[in-house]
């Protein structure tokens, strides 16, 4: 299967081979990561804060790896939401991540099925390069409808490297979109949002973060 299809193609929820693709995405992420992707996940948790007894949502949750590690900081009292466009994705991660707190629903970014304010915290890795750019502004508008007053949101996504040659070879194996990923014009999009952005920063070796916080006197946008 070609690389550019296996990162991107769980998000075409008519591609064949659904589970198997799912799996096989699980298991390039392990390598990819090289090791690293539990402590790098674990680092996310903590910057969002995410404390016992809050209702959380991880937006484009895939296989529910990030969502599993979130569920046990809300613990006790809290509930963790993933959500995917993807049913391979979603059938994963209800088959891998057995929490009772924890569960997982189909869904889009810029059409969240949440209510208003449902939730504390909202968080997202890997996922935003994935929504056309002509409805990012929308996905964030949901984000921040589906936050509390005073709610927090951690978007993470990938920073493409700096250096010519190392961009080149991101190019040509994963695609444009990915080696041409705009980190930069992330706190700019959630500030337009309403949100107050409040922290922002690289995680190595190819995570860009921002933190924000919906305003606690914001009505809905």
């Amino acid at each position: 299967m070609d690389l550019r299809h296996l990162l991107h193609g769980h998000h075409d929820p008519s591609a064949p081979g659904a589970i198997g693709r799912a799996r096989a995405y699980e298991a390039l992420s392990a390598v990819v990561f090289a090791g690293r992707r539990r402590r790098l996940y674990g680092r996310l948790v903590e910057l969002s804060g995410a404390r016992p007894g809050e209702r959380a949502l991880d937006i484009g949750c895939g296989t529910g790896y990030l969502a599993g590690l979130l569920a046990r900081s809300v613990t006790p009292g809290g509930t963790v939401t993933g959500i995917d466009p993807a049913p391979a994705m979603i059938d994963y991660a209800r088959r891998h991540v057995r929490r009772d707190h924890c569960t997982f629903t189909r869904g889009v970014a810029e059409e969240l099925p949440c209510e208003d304010g449902a939730f504390d915290l909202v968080i997202s890795s890997l996922a935003f390069h994935h929504i056309p750019e002509d409805r990012r502004e929308r996905a964030l508008a949901e984000m921040f409808r589906v936050l509390r007053p005073g709610g927090r949101l951690l978007l993470a996504d990938y920073r493409p490297p700096r250096g010519r040659a190392a961009r080149q070879l991101v190019g040509a194996t994963v695609g444009p979109v990915m080696r041409d990923n705009r980190v930069d014009l992330l706190t700019p999009l959630v500030r337009g949002a309403g949100f107050d952005a409040s922290a922002s920063g690289d995680l190595r070796p190819f995570l860009h973060w921002v933190r924000a916080t919906r305003p606690a006197g914001a009505a809905g946008l």
